[in-house]
């Protein structure tokens, strides 16, 4: 490991592990990680090393820019004032996401070496605890008595303790399934409750709901047994924080009295400011410091409390009012894209079977579940140390899980495979399609429908049957094919079709101990020399089963595998390259045959649509679909064509049904 990647995995532990003893060691690491990454993306060094880069890093970078730009739009909506710019300012640091995400990915991150940096963090919480202790001239007593911060917010240092040390746990429990770790894993099992109990002295009321919600995350990492008893454990350790809590008994009393606590009426004050501001500027917001004001203005309207303009007029105390307050819908959204994103991507993985995936995943979705939480009675995006203690671990987990992940498929197959592909003029692609698919099949099956290119001589250097047949038809050449398989399995592919090596290993590891019947490939389709990793790509075909009992629909076009029913289909990561065209002249020639096959098959099973309206609205929403929906924008330009290119497909698929039930009347044909 050279210099560099030493360097960044030293400042990894610096920002995690520093903290909660110093905001500026956090923003100082993470600002140099994402320093190097810019430097490192300049020098091409990831493409270079050959990095695949994922998918979902994509999607999780839209998440961070939308929260950038819900801010800016807002700011601009409100009329650029300076104290808007002030929160901009914070809310830009989002934008090093992707830099983080390169230098991590460069330092080559590994599950082991970030567990040991959430136990720092853990350790830290204590640290934090006795160095404010040392500098207090209270006696100890008193002192815990208190609502313990470390020498900074309570609130946020009692979140930050209960996050760190339930990451902390998750370590643990990963190094314990290591022989040789154990003394790791002790380590970091008594950092990550030390840092429980410290969160738990902070008084912080949050930390009530979040410490269930984050323990019962850790269930999946156990065995069955000890699941079920574990989750009785929580009740009970969930209970006894509840009961026990200074701040809930005295909530408790003044509701037996009648009178709600006044920091909870406070609350419901902001609150009905918050959501007031909201429906007066619905779409961006009211503005990035507008409630600041608005509280203001309220409080000498004798609309609110007085003591708030004292305490908390900085923001609503809830995470979503807050956002929609000043950001409007856009603000929702960019709280739904940043906490929902990675808590999807990640919450996927928690059931792996690989266990640094499985840890990676559980650590993962620990920390949106536990922003989410904290939010409910804080606005933990709009304070600084949240912001960046939050970029900083989703940076780190991602790095560190997608190379967890990336290693976990490494078992042999234990079922034969059979390929099977159909061509017709395919001499450009078949030689690659074929050498792709024998990465993972035993057997290998060619059906030309009489190609004049001389694909069948490709075909034959490659394939153990190639035959030359008739073509009746898409669905119906496809199950001659599968008819001649002798696999127990059999991947289906187009000509125009490849299987990358990452497919690969995936498919071959799913086959040592198939977990299902049937395998989707997501498709990444590729053209005009860019990968598409969404919009068009967004559909995952059905192209890998068991073969007993399978069978092809006898469709023109857009045939489908039909699964017996009660077998199981599960979708696969890896991706399935598609090369659709080789230029906007094929793409134009395939669309409009597969248009028109589309309205003649629809015409045979005898649907009809009666006006020129319904073709235009599918066109519509097909391009919805496709450039909204499935994130086509993500794409760039050639998302956009993609997604214009497909709606006129669907509109001339149903206007050529229009015209077919003009030129040949339902009675007509019938007679």
């Amino acid at each position: 490991m050279n210099r560099l990647k030493i360097a960044l995995l030293a400042l990894t532990f610096i920002g995690l592990g520093g903290a909660l003893l110093s905001s500026s060691w956090l923003a100082g690491a993470t600002l140099f990680i994402a320093l190097t990454g810019i430097a490192l993306s300049y020098r091409k060094a990831l493409p270079k090393a050959g990095w695949d880069e994922p998918k979902e890093l994509r999607l999780l970078h839209f998440a961070f820019w939308f929260f950038v730009v819900a801010s800016a739009l807002s700011w601009f909506n409100a009329g650029l004032g300076y104290e808007g710019f002030k929160t901009l300012g914070s809310d830009v640091r989002f934008i090093l996401f992707w830099p983080l995400i390169i230098a991590l990915t460069y330092s080559e991150l590994r599950a082991s070496t970030l567990f040991l940096a959430f136990g720092l963090t853990a350790l830290s919480a204590l640290a934090a605890v006795l160095a404010h202790f040392a500098q207090s001239t209270e006696t100890l007593t008193p002192y815990l008595a208190g609502r313990l911060g470390g020498g900074i917010n309570p609130i946020m240092f009692g979140n930050l303790a209960l996050l760190g040390g339930a990451l902390s746990l998750v370590g643990g429990l990963y190094f314990r399934r290591q022989p040789s770790d154990q003394i790791k894993a002790l380590v970091l099992i008594i950092a990550g409750l030390a840092a429980l109990v410290v969160a738990g002295l902070s008084q912080t009321r949050s930390n009530l709901i979040a410490l269930p919600v984050l323990l019962l995350l850790i269930t999946p990492l156990l065995t069955p047994r000890l699941r079920r008893m574990s989750v009785l454990v929580i009740i009970i350790i969930a209970a006894v924080s509840f009961t026990t809590s200074d701040r809930i008994q005295t909530m408790m009393a003044s509701l037996s009295n009648g009178v709600l606590e006044q920091g909870i009426t406070i609350r419901f004050e902001l609150w009905q400011l918050a959501w007031n501001l909201f429906l007066d500027n619905p779409i961006l917001g009211a503005g990035l410091n507008s409630f600041t004001q608005a509280a203001a203005e309220a409080s000498s309207r004798g609309d609110i409390s007085p003591t708030i303009l004292t305490c908390c007029t900085g923001h609503a105390h809830n995470d979503v009012l807050n956002l929609m307050a000043t950001r409007g819908i856009a603000g929702l959204l960019s709280w739904l894209f940043l906490l929902g994103v990675p808590l999807f991507i990640f919450g996927r993985y928690i059931t792996s079977r690989h266990p640094a995936t499985a840890h990676m995943a559980v650590a993962g979705t620990m920390v949106p579940a536990a922003y989410i939480v904290f939010g409910l009675t804080e606005a933990t995006l709009s304070r600084n140390l949240y912001l960046t203690f939050y970029l900083l671990l989703i940076a780190s987990v991602s790095a560190a899980f997608f190379r967890e992940l990336s290693a976990s498929c490494y078992r042999p197959r234990s079922v034969t495979v059979s390929a099977t592909v159909i061509t017709m003029n395919e001499a450009d692609h078949i030689a690659d399609c074929l050498q792709s698919a024998r990465l993972v099949a035993d057997e290998i099956i060619v059906l030309d429908s009489g190609s004049s290119d001389g694909t069948a001589d490709i075909a034959r250097q490659y394939a153990d049957v190639v035959e030359v047949t008739d073509w009746p038809g898409f669905g119906i050449q496809k199950q001659r094919a599968l008819e001649k398989a002798t696999g127990d399995w059999v991947l289906s592919i187009d000509a125009d079709e490849r299987i990358t090596p990452e497919l690969a290993s995936e498919i071959n590891h799913r086959l040592a101990e198939p977990d299902a019947d049937a395998y989707k490939l997501p498709w990444a389709v590729t053209i005009y020399g860019k990968r598409l990793d969404f919009g068009r790509s967004g559909r995952a075909p059905l192209r890998l089963f068991r073969r007993e009992g399978v069978r092809f629909s006898d469709a023109l076009v857009h045939e489908k595998i039909l699964i017996p029913d009660g077998r199981k289909t599960r979708t696969l990561r890896g991706r399935l390259t598609h090369y659709t065209h080789r230029d906007f002249g094929h793409s134009l020639e395939k669309s409009s045959k597969y248009a028109w096959l589309g309205a003649q098959e629809k015409y045979r099973q005898g649907k009809q649509t009666r006006t020129m309206v319904y073709p235009t609205l599918r066109a519509l929403l097909t391009f919805v679909q496709v450039y909204f929906i499935r994130f086509g924008f993500l794409d760039g330009s050639v998302g956009y064509l993609t997604a214009v290119t497909y709606a006129q497909v669907t509109f001339n698929k149903y206007a050529g049904l229009w015209t077919l039930g003009k030129a040949y009347p339902k009675n007509d044909a019938k007679s």
